[in-house]
């Protein structure tokens, strides 16, 4: 349980989507973003796709105050976007996403009029550009210093900055000197504190994590997210960010994610590190090399013991838990009925998976053992998994039950 300090704080999420990138639910919309991220907890938004000008129209309904965009009932946003730079450096191609952090519309209109004279902006809420991250500091830098440019879900091995088929071995190689410019990463499902903190390129860094969310469902949104001391500006934010003053984040098992041991989804095999090295990286069913996944990746860039500065909270979803429980699905009707209810017992997800004293628990779930159960066990990071690899999400298991996360 998150002690009272803590529960005062600002739980953020600034990587999201919106309805006009690929892979999104086409129903996100700013009332339904601003509806769930109540029920779940969050109190601070990105608004995801600044530069996507359908989308950007929508962001003038918002109220601009100290850098932040305000809702009708007083929901804060951030400018927010993510790009994907896809170019050649040191004779290897490049494919690294940034989540992209403005401090106001003026500039984030800058922004966007520069990544515009780069390339098209209109098929895709994440455009894809082919200058390097060197250049995309450089021109920030120019644009406005309050600009934030954060290396997205840092691990994954096609487009994390230090993914094992795309990414650089340190901050140091991709941008140069520009290197002092970058104040955090993001640890994505793949990856969390503990293993980042294995970098001694990273002590001086913050560590920061959002959803990447491609829909407004609790499940999706905030299932990752940083812990900030209270919100009211972007200054606010900023400084915090770059002061490494973060409280801390809010982080799935990295199990979960899609990349985090090796494989080949196609031979439907995953291995181990260890298990890699036995087969010198070769798939044993088609003979070809195996994707390296991220907790390998992670052993390899490692040079010192894990030197956690900050708390985390490793935790999964609400609705996860439930459907693991009733044997069900994340979104049938059985799920939602039990998630409901106890939303509207106690008020947000957040406080269910934090902080409800387990005699309250006890007294709404005295017919759901097995839910209280787990619900107890996901609030210790003590639910079991079986690790995601090559794009396939992770399992979470009871017993040697197994349900499939997403």
């Amino acid at each position: 349980m998150m002690d009272k300090e803590i529960k005062e704080r600002t739980f953020a999420d600034l990587h999201i989507h919106s309805k006009y990138s690929r892979a999104c639910s086409k129903n996100i919309s700013l009332e339904s973003l601003e509806k769930y991220a109540r029920i779940k907890g969050l109190n601070l938004l990105g608004t995801g796709d600044f530069q996507h000008a359908l989308w950007r129209n929508g962001l003038d309904v918002l109220e601009e105050r100290d850098g932040l965009l305000y809702s009708k009932t007083g929901f804060p946003f951030v400018w927010q976007t993510e790009i994907s730079l896809m170019y050649t450096k040191d004779g290897k191609g490049r494919r690294i996403h940034y989540v992209i952090l403005a401090p106001g519309k003026e500039v984030a209109d800058l922004i966007t009029k520069f990544l515009a004279s780069k390339g098209r902006l209109d098929y895709d809420g994440r455009p894809i550009f082919g200058f390097s991250s060197i250049e995309l500091v450089d021109e920030m830098l120019k644009i406005d210093k309050g600009i934030e440019i954060i290396p997205a879900h840092c691990m994954t091995p096609w487009f994390g900055i230090f993914g094992s088929k795309t990414g650089f071995n340190s901050l140091k190689e991709c941008f140069g000197e520009r290197e002092k410019e970058i104040h955090a990463v993001e640890s994505g499902m793949s990856a969390d504190p503990d293993m980042l903190r294995k970098f001694s390129f990273l002590n001086n860094k913050a560590v920061v994590s959002f959803s990447d969310s491609h829909s407004f469902w609790p499940f999706r949104i905030g299932r990752e997210a940083t812990i900030f001391s209270k919100i009211e500006s972007y200054r606010d934010l900023i400084r915090q960010i770059r002061g490494n003053e973060i409280i801390g984040t809010v982080e799935t098992d990295p199990a979960y994610g899609k990349y985090h041991f090796d494989g080949h989804r196609l031979c439907n095999f995953s291995c181990s590190p260890e298990e890699t090295r036995n087969l010198n990286g070769i798939c044993p069913k088609c003979g070809k090399e195996l994707v390296i996944g991220v907790e390998n990746r992670v052993e390899e860039l490692a040079d010192q013991e894990t030197r956690r500065t900050k708390p985390y909270y490793k935790i999964l979803p609400l609705h996860e838990v439930i459907a693991l429980a009733k044997d069900s699905t994340l979104v049938s009707k059985k799920t939602w009925q039990v998630y409901n209810n106890l939303i509207e017992k106690f008020g947000n997800e957040f406080k269910i998976l934090f902080d409800v004293s387990e005699n309250e628990l006890a007294s709404v779930l005295r017919e759901e053992e097995k839910l209280f159960e787990l619900i107890l066990e996901n609030r210790k990071g003590k639910l079991r998994v079986k690790p995601g690899y090559d794009g396939e999400y992770g399992l979470p298991m009871f017993g040697e039950e197994q349900k499939t996360l997403f």
